[in-house]
């Protein structure tokens, strides 16, 4: 009877075992991948006191992204942030990228002129003079925001940044992973004159459907480096959306992993990976694809990050 009792223990032991092991519904089962990755990482966040966090400090990172409206420097409050935030950059000796993106409240309605962009920016420059990594426009090509049908006028501000900033590095733009991307793109590129050097890309959609659809659709229209300036696993989402995307802890964990085992590798001028977000700051955030919750518990997607990192230094 012992004997008996020993082997169906055994039998069940093995049964949750497999369970555990076995990919969740709807989940995709990735193969292990050899070879070195090759992108630097990064952490896409807009609260300056993510820099406190220890385990943030402890991973190592060396690139961080923020975005700022484009007339920031109007506001002592907006100001304030962000001089926080680049304190907070410093500190971790991480490089910033700085993504330029609409005015809030009624002023974000109407883009700036190209005259009062570049006034905004040279002063944003001058005292900020650290700052030498910039992305033109934030999700230029989203429709709602007015520069969707204005490619040529996101041209115009790249073109100013990149006369008045000498040995900057300059994105073309932050596209969303929208149909018209690759068209807005194009637009972009004539409106502009030449090929630009580097492209930002938004590309949860690819991420959160373990696709590279959109990364490749981008990747064959540009000829430039593509920045993976804003990604990640989705835990919740409360935006109303009609694009609709799994998601849940273990999805983003599986996501996170997807990125760097799958996404990140398609090609060489894929080189930097910009994680949104560290952590999340209410329980109802309308976007929440954070690392660390509100609760201050990390989720499973940070020991995957942390896998990633380790694999890289190893």
């Amino acid at each position: 009877m012992a004997a008996r009792f020993r082997i169906a223990r055994a039998a069940l032991c093995a049964l949750v075992v497999l369970a555990m092991c076995a990919p969740a519904a709807g989940a995709v089962e990735l193969r292990p991948v050899t070879g070195k990755l090759r992108v630097k990482i990064g952490i896409a966040d807009q609260k300056a006191e993510i820099f406190a966090d220890a385990r943030l400090r402890g991973l190592g990172l060396r690139y961080v992204r923020r975005s700022v409206a484009w007339d920031a420097l109007r506001s002592k409050s907006q100001s304030a942030l962000i001089e926080a935030w680049l304190a907070g950059a410093r500190a971790m000796g991480a490089e910033p990228l700085i993504t330029f993106s609409r005015a809030s409240g009624v002023r974000g309605r109407t883009p700036p002129a190209p005259f009062a962009f570049l006034r905004e920016f040279q002063r944003f420059h001058k005292r900020f003079p650290q700052v030498k990594t910039f992305s033109t426009w934030n999700e230029a090509n989203l429709c709602g925001a007015a520069t969707c049908r204005r490619p040529d006028l996101v041209a115009r501000y790249y073109n100013a940044i990149r006369r008045n900033c000498i040995g900057c590095k300059v994105l073309a733009a932050d596209v969303l992973d929208r149909p018209n991307m690759v068209q807005w793109a194009r637009a972009f590129r004539r409106a502009a004159g030449f090929e630009p050097k580097y492209w930002g890309l938004h590309d949860y959609v690819d991420a959160n459907r373990f696709e590279t659809t959109q990364a490749k659709a981008l990747l064959r229209e540009v000829k430039g480096e593509v920045w993976l300036t804003e990604i990640g696993g989705l835990v919740a989402r409360r935006n109303n959306s009609e694009v609709r995307l799994p998601q849940g802890k273990a999805h983003a964990a599986q996501a996170t992993r997807f990125i760097f085992d799958r996404l990140a590798r398609i090609d060489r001028r894929i080189t930097r990976v910009y994680l949104y977000h560290w952590s999340s700051s209410t329980a109802r955030d309308s976007w929440d694809s954070a690392f660390i919750g509100s609760d201050g518990k990390p989720r499973p997607a940070l020991a995957v990050l942390r896998r990633v990192l380790r694999q890289m230094r190893g």
